[in-house]
């Protein structure tokens, strides 16, 4: 990079913007409001394949050069007996439209996986598929190479005759199938496929999404419904065990299924997975290790599932996991389970806080946790509509709203919802954050056609309305107003409307330099952080023009 004797000048104060943020940002301005939390995937880049047809896509899919898209016509395919392996890397298969409900994959119980990835970054979205004799998806590694970087995003799973989602290693076990992600999605057994489990496999061999050997996976925003047989008990809506690591499950509702979440199954076993950096000191065969499970609502009141061979069995299951979060999860049922959260032998360690649960937290087996801020047993009532699944907090939850204990910043920032917590002078209890989050603070605060006469400073304040502000309130002061020193700050204006985006103002001026600043506030009255400076007077600044 060059620079050039020529110089340019910016006016930096000329439109009065400050250089520097506020110390005291709220984190309502980093994180995702819940409508962000699944957009829609960008349009596609590269070489492009549209079909229309089963041949069409099986020929597309299973010879697909690297980095293409694979674009499905609208309408319902019945592969019977087909399947779609992609192995090359950087593949995308998802539908044209972008409506997942508009393109329909169907095994009819005879297609064994509906698709199978053995390849690195490979992106499945915006899709159905249903009625795998298996796996409607089969991630696994390669005898050569491990796979990588899976997205499942957007996809409608519907009743497959064992797991929706399978993520395997390889058969040597040397190679793993890792750092993947399963978003936005909605898998579920209904009443239609659940009496195919059975005839498939003379047990009830399903689940959701089944990890083994997995490493780094992120499972979020999706919602599992459904897995459980009349007799026997199903594997988990979510379950990642034999030596799987730093799975981070969080923002999922999973509704009437026999087990919720699972992290490790059984004391030990043959052949599972482990790492030379030994991230659990002293546990040699860990079920799982580290992980967070955050922000999930688990759910369970049907009475065909409660009244089952097996009910329902436990909300938040470990097992030989060893340095898992489990963090602001509520898990309610109509009837008790075994346990809404467990932990299971000598190798488990879990940080158990602010967790609310309708029956009971249990540890089994010399299983060790660090807890704080949990309610058990606690009622029904505290939810919007529980009878519906809906286990959003009502206003009179006095038990769980503001009663949670701190936690260390980065570990569960956001609700469900992805709203900011906390909201109000402490965290909620469970995974809901009751109340209206405040706005985001205003960034470009900005001072115009100023006026200086008799004693006084008239200008224009110009700014952006973030979302969510419905009011402004503006102050002033001849220093730099920090969070600190807002409520000494004098009052410009206060209740200014929603939408509102400029305001002439009047202040004392005799010299020196004089400050502004604006803060956005909720329907709730919750005031946003403090917004950047704006000031007078401006200086001109010489810069180096760069070229």
């Amino acid at each position: 990079m060059k620079t050039s004797s020529h110089s340019f000048r910016i006016l930096v104060l000329l439109i009065g913007l400050s250089l520097f943020l506020p110390l005291g940002a709220s984190r309502a301005q980093e994180l995702p409001q819940s409508a962000n939390l699944c957009p829609p995937l960008p349009p596609p880049s590269g070489v492009t394949i549209e079909v229309s047809s089963v041949p069409a896509l099986q020929n597309a899919v299973n010879n697909a050069a690297p980095g293409s898209t694979i674009l499905v016509d609208d309408g319902t395919y019945a592969l019977n007996g087909v399947y779609l392996r992609i192995v090359a890397p950087g593949v995308t298969l998802r539908s044209k439209s972008g409506n997942r409900e508009a393109v329909v994959l169907d095994g009819n119980y005879q297609t064994t996986e509906i698709v199978q990835v053995v390849a690195s970054n490979v992106t499945i979205a915006d899709i159905t598929l249903k009625r795998a004799y298996y796996h409607l998806i089969h991630v696994m590694a390669s005898d050569g190479a491990d796979t990588t970087n899976t997205k499942i995003y957007n996809v409608h799973g519907l009743d497959p005759g064992q797991q929706a989602i399978k993520i395997n290693q390889n058969g040597a076990y040397t190679h793993y199938a890792d750092s993947g992600t399963v978003a936005c999605s909605r898998l579920e057994l209904t009443d239609a496929g659940r009496p195919h489990i059975w005839a498939i496999n003379n047990s009830c061999y399903t689940g959701g999404i089944d990890g083994h050997q997995a490493k780094g996976w992120t499972i979020r925003d999706n919602t599992i419904q459904g897995f459980w047989c009349d007799m026997g008990l199903s594997e988990h809506a979510i379950h990642f065990w034999t030596g799987s690591r730093d799975t981070l499950v969080e923002r999922n509702i999973l509704k009437d299924n026999a087990r919720g979440i699972g992290f490790g199954l059984g004391q030990s076993g043959s052949n599972w997975r482990t790492y030379t950096d030994t991230p659990c000191p002293g546990v040699s065969n860990a079920g799982h290790y580290g992980g967070v499970i955050r922000n999930n609502f688990v759910f369970a009141s049907r009475s065909e599932l409660l009244s089952s061979g097996s009910g329902f069995d436990c909300g938040i299951c470990l097992e030989q996991a060893c340095r898992v979060d489990v963090l602001h999860n509520t898990v309610a049922s109509t009837q008790a389970p075994f346990s809404s959260i467990e932990w299971r032998f000598s190798g488990t360690s879990v940080d158990l806080f602010n967790n609310l649960v309708t029956h009971n937290l249990r540890a089994r087996d010399g299983a060790t946790a660090s807890q704080g801020g949990n309610l058990e047993n606690a009622p029904l009532s505290l939810f919007a509509d529980a009878s519906n699944g809906d286990l959003h907090l009502t206003s009179s939850a006095s038990q769980a709203i503001d009663k949670g204990v701190a936690l260390t910043g980065g570990l569960c920032d956001d609700d469900i919802d992805g709203d900011v917590r906390p909201i109000g002078p402490a965290r909620d209890i469970g995974a809901d954050e009751y109340g209206v989050p405040a706005p985001p603070a205003v960034k470009d605060l900005r001072l115009a056609n100023v006026i200086i006469a008799s004693g006084s400073l008239t200008g224009t304040l110009q700014w952006t309305p973030p979302p969510g502000a419905v009011s402004f309130e503006l102050r002033y002061a001849y220093s730099h107003i920090t969070e600190a020193g807002w409520p000494s700050a004098t009052t410009v204006a206060s209740d200014l409307p929603a939408g509102t985006g400029s305001y002439t103002a009047t202040v004392p001026y005799s010299t020196g330099t004089v400050y502004f600043a604006i803060k956005s506030k909720s329907s709730a009255g919750d005031a946003s952080a403090i917004s950047n400076n704006a000031f007078w007077p401006h200086w001109d600044i010489s810069l180096p023009l760069v070229r």
